[in-house]
Parts: structure tokens; C-alpha cells; sequence
């Protein structure tokens, strides 16, 4: 979607449209790529990592580890667009501690509260799984201090910091919350 697509909305104006979705679909696959790419955030190989989280939950489904939460908004032409999504899962041999492997918001689509609210609801859902723990992991560069920001602003707190764990001087910073 360019931005002449976008909608001009108030931040509660969008969140009233949205329509939530757990069920993944083929045409999520350039979605999140779009998405994902949008923010500016990430390399190459990382988007294709999202774009492959999708590809393999159509082809094992849910019970293989990742589960989605997409938020779609009706463009002007009133056809709802994926506009953001997060990715989640149960983490392998633990007892309802949760992994936020992605959560993206379309950079048109920034600043209006939706990935405040995308979290809220992921958080909700993995309580509903019985959750008592959720973990999200990010970089340590500058670029991604809005992302650090916005963990700890919902509550989240730093639990861990591996220096030099992406790349030399990209630390690897470790979030979790009580569910």
C-alpha cells in the first residue's frame, strides 16, 4: 500500500476499524514483507526469516510453534489491508513462558497506537493459552532505542543484554513481563 492508499485517520479512528485474525493466509506472506520492510528496521535476511514464519504456519499450521495475530484496516476503498501483525509462540520445553518473535506495525500506519494495542491483545491471548511469561528479544543499536522504549513503557523490563550477539557492537536485549 503507498501512502496515497493509507487512510487518513485519528489514532482511536484506526483502532476502531481494525479487524483482529489468528488464521494466517497465503496473501500474508507478501503482507508481512511489505510490513516488515516498511519500518526501516530490518536487514534482508531478517525480513525473509518473517516472510518464512508465515510460509512454514500454512504448510504445519499453528501447532508447529507460531502463532499470528494480524490486524487489517479498511483502505479507502473500504478492502481491509493487514496493517500489523505480531508473531508468537510457546518456547520449547518450558511451562507457559512465551516467545514474541515479531511485532510490526506498517510505517503509514505508525504512531497511532496499534502496536500498543496489537501487544495488549497478544498478551491476552497467551494468558488465555495459560501464559505466564512473556520474553521479546531486539537489538541494542540506536536505531532500535523506540523499540526498547516502547517495551518498557508497557511494562516490560530489560532481564538481559548479550553484548556483541548480532554483530560486533549489536547487542542482543532480552525483555520479559509477568503475565
Amino acid at each position: 500500500m503507498s501512502t496515497t492508499d493509507a487512510p487518513q485517520r485519528q489514532p482511536a479512528d484506526l483502532l476502531r476499524t481494525l479487524t483482529l485474525r489468528e488464521t494466517a493466509t497465503r496473501d500474508d506472506i507478501a503482507r508481512v514483507r511489505e510490513i516488515v520492510s516498511s519500518t526501516g528496521f530490518f536487514y534482508d535476511h531478517e525480513i525473509d526469516v518473517a516472510c518464512e514464519l508465515v510460509e512454514e504456519t500454512l504448510a504445519k499450521g499453528p501447532v508447529e510453534g507460531y502463532r499470528f495475530l494480524f490486524a487489517d484496516a479498511p483502505d479507502t476503498h473500504g478492502v481491509p489491508r493487514t496493517i500489523g501483525y505480531t508473531s508468537y509462540g510457546q518456547t520449547p520445553c518450558t511451562e507457559g513462558t512465551f516467545d514474541l518473535y515479531w511485532i510490526a506495525v506498517h510505517n503509514d500506519f505508525r504512531a497511532h497506537g496499534l502496536g500498543r494495542f496489537l501487544q495488549r491483545e497478544t498478551e491476552s491471548r497467551i494468558r488465555a493459552l495459560g501464559g505466564r511469561r512473556l520474553f521479546a528479544e531486539t537489538s541494542g543499536r540506536d536505531l532500535y532505542a523506540p523499540t526498547r522504549k516502547f517495551y518498557t513503557s508497557l511494562g516490560y523490563a530489560e532481564e538481559a543484554r548479550l553484548a556483541d550477539f548480532y554483530a560486533p557492537g549489536d547487542d542482543k536485549v532480552i525483555y520479559g513481563m509477568r503475565l
